[in-house]
């Protein structure tokens, strides 16, 4: 198999579950016509409502959510990346949010989580966001640590037998994580999100691009659209770029869609060949920062 067609689902999720839940499968239907192999939903695909309800929404994994979309996977025999979803973990809901320094440890607070699910309808494994989202831009402060718990892990997947490296929105700022997926053998980046039109508009394209070309690996990166029940506006823009920065789809700035590409393996294998800049990297040059 030298070519996988993968979809990204761009949603304009909301306060109302079922409604959500219903858009997903919607979209995962849509893209099962076009013969996608491997759908990507984004962030918090299942719930997008107010900051501070959001952990009451939260559930187990395997639960409510995942099980609805392990049926769609088993019916359709396809690969099904939930971007993420609020997971519970731990003895009931917080209540200090927006308390994000004090409470940043606390054990009772949701993860933000990627779950993996194969044509078997089995969840294959789970992400856990590790960079969590706290930011203060133009007078609104949001503060991800104050109403989730970080994970810990980095997760690398296959898919068709191509490895995946797993993550979430904000962990796109940090190029180490996946440095370290690319040196594991990674040959898709999977970077569902909710990114904000503010950041988005400055920022969306160029890190996608970069993480794509410093890697060189496919990027499937679909992002939220439109005003949230939070009231926060995201960018759009769902993205799934080639291995040289190539915009291979690209969805609308509002809206609930569907983009499609192929992972083309003969193609990255070129890419790598010709450009062979993943060898040439020079990791024992990094162990001495001292002047000479």
């Amino acid at each position: 198999m030298n070519k996988l067609k993968v979809a990204a689902a761009q949603m304009s999720s909301g306060s109302n579950k079922e409604k959500n839940l219903a858009q997903a499968k919607k979209l995962i239907t849509l893209a099962v016509r076009k013969k996608a192999r491997f759908i990507v939903l984004p962030e918090v695909f299942n719930y997008r409502g107010n900051l501070n309800e959001a952990v009451k929404f939260a559930e187990s994994v395997p639960g409510y959510s995942t099980d609805l979309i392990s049926r769609l996977a088993k019916k359709y025999k396809i690969w099904i990346l939930i971007g993420s979803m609020l997971e519970t973990a731990g003895a009931g809901p917080a209540h200090f949010v927006g308390e994000a320094r004090s409470f940043y440890e606390r054990h009772d607070l949701p993860f933000n989580t990627s779950v993996l699910i194969n044509p078997n309808g089995k969840i294959v494994t789970k992400y856990r966001k590790i960079h969590l989202f706290d930011i203060r831009l133009k007078g609104k402060e949001i503060l991800e640590s104050g109403r989730n718990q970080a994970g810990k892990n980095p997760k690398l997947a296959k898919i068709e037998n191509i490895k995946a490296g797993l993550s979430i929105c904000y962990d796109l700022r940090f190029p180490e994580l996946y440095r370290h997926y690319s040196r594991a053998g990674a040959k898709i980046i999977c970077i569902p999100s909710s990114f904000t039109r503010l950041t988005g508009e400055a920022h969306w394209h160029t890190l996608i691009k970069a993480r794509a070309i410093e890697n060189l690996s496919y990027v499937i990166a679909p992002n939220q659209a439109g005003i949230g029940s939070g009231g926060i506006k995201t960018y759009g823009h769902s993205l799934i770029v080639d291995p040289w920065g190539k915009i291979l789809a690209e969805g609308p700035a509002n809206g609930e869609t569907v983009i499609f590409a192929d992972i083309d393996l003969e193609y990255l294998k070129q890419v790598r060949k010709n450009l062979p800049a993943l060898e040439h990297r020079k990791i024992f040059c990094l162990r001495n920062t001292n002047d000479e």
